[in-house]
């Protein structure tokens, strides 16, 4: 079996290619653009990775990781758009660079392309596959929409947040992984058991995401410090610094948040501190990669096939950046 590194060479070595028309340029260059930006391609390698996890990998499973990979990258120039975002990986945004309808247009075509690759898979996969990857799709817009719902929002329960964040980041995760068990010929239970551990994975994931920028280290984290705090970003944290402080300073950190002040972050963060949340955190992310890691007990494979999704669990969320 493959570890992560080996199965990223060979996804990006397939990957690696112009995917739409030359004409017009100026629909299809943005996005041949957006693609070259690279990623970390942890969702289409996890395709291969539940795949494998069962059987050899199977001609179709690159078909599959690059349907993930498209649609992944479809989300993101969207988002991009709705979240005004100006750079993504260091380079400027589509719509930042060739203007949001382009962008829109440019991420609709991305997301047919998604289609196109799928259409590739055996028949004899290609029915839940497709199922699987259609509720992920709808689900991930629900968690979007949701998430910017949030943002007109004073009060945002823990368990609203919780749901929000298993929609727009875990389910993809824990879909990829389930779509790559299909091609592996696995059972229901074992797919199921793999997709939470997969979503668990996935709420992990954001807790470190959420910490890190709160809490990490600037020159690791390779971002600004802070963004959430500046932007008021509902996160992990913060809910529950809301549910935590009293008194003065719950008060505080309601003034911080509707303050623009420079030494915004720095006060929050000093909240955030005094009322525990940081040593909260952990303890939630592991008790996140502990039901995770149990799920994965209970697929009823030999237990060195699992080692590589323990490698790449630990990867995701003990990261540092």
């Amino acid at each position: 079996m493959n570890q992560f590194e080996d199965l990223l060479i060979r996804f990006e070595k397939h990957f690696n290619q112009r995917h739409f028309p030359a004409d017009p340029s100026t629909l299809y260059d943005p996005g041949e653009y957006f693609l070259s930006l690279g990623g970390k391609r942890v969702r289409p390698v996890m395709a291969l990775m539940g795949n494998e996890l069962f059987d050899d990998l199977h001609p179709d499973a690159f078909a599959l990781a690059s349907a993930v990979e498209l649609f992944h990258n479809f989300t993101l120039i969207h988002d991009d758009i709705m979240d005004k975002a100006p750079l993504r990986r260091g380079k400027p945004t589509v719509h930042a660079k060739y203007g949001e309808p382009t962008a829109l247009l440019s991420g609709d075509v991305m997301l047919v392309a998604a289609y196109e690759q799928l259409n590739r898979i055996d028949g004899h996969y290609a029915k839940k596959i497709i199922q699987i990857f259609n509720r992920t799709a709808s689900e991930v817009c629900e968690g979007q929409q949701l998430d910017m719902d949030f943002e007109k929002s004073d009060k945002v329960s823990f368990d609203a947040y919780l749901n929000m964040i298993s929609l727009k980041t875990s389910v993809l995760l824990a879909a990829t992984l389930q779509m790559g068990a299909v091609l592996g010929g696995a059972g229901e239970d074992n797919q199921k058991h793999l997709y939470e551990f997969g979503r668990k994975l996935g709420l992990a994931f954001q807790v470190q995401d959420d910490y890190l920028d709160a809490f990490g280290d600037p020159e690791k984290f390779g971002k600004q410090i802070g963004g959430d705090i500046i932007a008021n970003k509902k996160t992990f944290l913060l809910l529950h610094a809301l549910e935590t402080v009293q008194g003065v300073q719950r008060e505080e950190l309601l003034r911080q948040l509707n303050s623009d002040g420079s030494d915004k972050v720095e006060r929050v963060v000093a909240i955030f501190r005094d009322c525990g949340v940081d040593a909260w955190a952990m303890e939630l992310k592991e008790r996140y990669i502990n039901q995770a890691e149990n799920h994965l007990e209970e697929v009823a494979v030999l237990n060195n096939r699992k080692q590589p999704l323990r490698q790449l669990s630990s990867l995701l969320v003990h990261r540092e950046k």
